[in-house]
């Protein structure tokens, strides 16, 4: 309801902040700069009023009432329960988002923050938005195979095992796979990616892994009986870098334009010039992240001293356009043929070390949006589940969970949280996947081994020098 105010000469003189509001500001920066204005121009009355009318902003959007979205997961036990509730909770507050217009969860889903944050396995609609949290720090992470025509599997492993790096930071100098100069050129001329700390990183980390659930797994095609390689990471530092500076900006429009909007949730209006230099920008770490996949590949295959028969790629955690719709894929794999230039319409789902990684296709309908999980998912954390395995040392699991397979750690440290136990039903995943009606399973890439960073912190400096300070504390009591 607006509120006329008559403006007299009793209200003449120094306009106060109270008087805009009543004309129809809103509290923030704009009201300030407003009320300043207002003030050197020396207007009153009509005058004022009239500027008021011509200059306030339009009213801050508010929440909405959740448009609904397609639940693709089911609950076969109190842990998935457990999990698939907390999964409905993040999405029923999430949906609320102003610029949302549809949305999916896939079977794989997790919670991966406080309540209204997209969930892992989430995929979203937004309306001329785009929204850095709902694609996360680890922009683009994504998945390559490389199809060998004849190549030992020990041979490849070995050979990535030898061109990759796992663990934090890049490589040392003297020891980097080369950034494009062209794709460089392109990071500086972006106003996001020409930033000192996203330069340095594309440089340093191009060929390199990261940590957590990313790997490099050779394994065999149950159809063709080739030996496959496939390597899993994002856009590490550059786009951790561009993550930070987006969600920095969208925070600026939340402010402005909203109101109620959870931080996590902020967006860049596509229609503002910081909205195309942002999904500018997302192209080239998109570009920069297929590269860092094919330096590894290409390294591989010339330390197996190995033939490719064919090579094919795909991101699980983007944002996809589509007119002025944006699909925000929070580890979810696009199945949408026009969101996948770099494919025969064959898309990768890894499951976990153990398990086949499967090659899949699918048409869009109203169940998967265009979309199909992205791997197995987790049902509890990875603190919880270390907790649920107490009572075993970590080589009695790493011996039970991987005695089928060749599973190797980069920084020799076992790592359950990554092992296969730590994952949903593989299983149940697909069944559910065929259930619903997401995609159809093409061929599968049976397991012959793996490569994970492991708990590469265990040995970090920082715990190094704590654990030579604990030990030298000791002695001198012992004196």
């Amino acid at each position: 309801m607006t509120v006329k105010v008559e403006v007299t000469e009793k209200t003449a003189g120094a306009v106060t902040g109270k008087l805009l509001l009543d004309l129809g500001f809103e509290g923030g920066r704009a009201l300030g700069e407003a009320l300043k204005k207002v003030n050197e121009l020396g207007l009153s009355g009509a005058d004022l009023e009239a500027w008021v009318a011509a200059n306030k902003p339009a009213p801050r959007i508010g929440l909405q009432q959740n448009p609904g979205y397609v639940l693709n997961l089911e609950a076969g036990n109190d842990a998935e329960q457990d999990n698939l509730d907390k999964v409905r909770a993040t999405m029923d507050v999430l949906m609320c988002t102003p610029t949302l217009r549809s949305g999916a969860v896939m079977p794989d889903a997790c919670p991966a923050g406080p309540e209204g944050t997209i969930p892992v396995g989430g995929v979203v609609a937004a309306e001329n938005a785009i929204h850095p949290g709902m694609h996360s720090a680890d922009i683009c992470c994504s998945v390559m195979v490389t199809e060998f025509k004849d190549a030992d599997p020990k041979a490849v492993l070995d050979a990535v095992h030898k061109a990759t790096h796992f663990g934090p930071g890049g490589r040392a100098n003297g020891g980097r796979y080369s950034m494009s100069m062209d794709l460089y050129d392109a990071f500086r001329g972006n106003m996001f990616l020409n930033d000192k700390k996203i330069l340095r990183a594309a440089i340093e980390q191009m060929g390199t892994q990261g940590d957590g659930n990313h790997f490099a797994f050779v394994g065999t095609s149950k159809v063709n009986g080739t030996t496959c390689l496939v390597t899993h990471h994002g856009s590490r530092g550059p786009g951790a870098g561009l993550y930070k500076l987006g969600m920095r900006v969208a925070e600026g429009f939340r402010k402005q334009l909203s109101k109620g909007v959870l931080k996590q949730n902020a967006w860049i209006p596509y229609d503002a010039p910081e909205g195309v230099a942002y999904w500018e920008a997302l192209q080239l770490i998109r570009k920069w992240t297929k590269a860092n996949h094919n330096c590894l590949h290409q390294a591989a295959v010339e330390f197996a001293d190995a033939s490719v028969k064919e090579r094919f790629w795909n991101e699980h955690n983007f944002v996809f356009k589509d007119g002025d719709i944006f699909w925000h894929a929070k580890g979810a794999t696009p199945v949408n043929v026009d969101f996948l230039p770099d494919t025969n319409g064959v898309q990768i789902v890894p499951l976990n070390m153990a398990e086949p990684v499967l090659l899949i296709r699918a048409d869009v309908n109203d169940r998967n949006l265009g979309f199909a999980p992205h791997g197995a998912g987790r049902n509890m954390s990875r603190t919880a589940h270390k907790r649920s395995m107490a009572g075993k040392t970590d080589a009695e699991i790493f011996a039970e969970e991987t005695k089928a397979i060749d599973a190797r750690f980069f920084s020799g440290n076992i790592d359950i949280s990554e092992l296969p136990s730590a994952y949903k039903s593989a299983a149940e995943v697909r069944r559910q996947m065929d259930r619903f009606g997401l995609a159809e399973v093409v061929d599968e890439i049976m397991p012959y081994g793996s490569i994970m960073a492991g708990d590469w912190e265990r040995d970090a400096p920082w715990k190094v020098k704590a654990r030579a300070k604990h030990a030298a504390r000791t002695r001198e009591q012992a004196l």
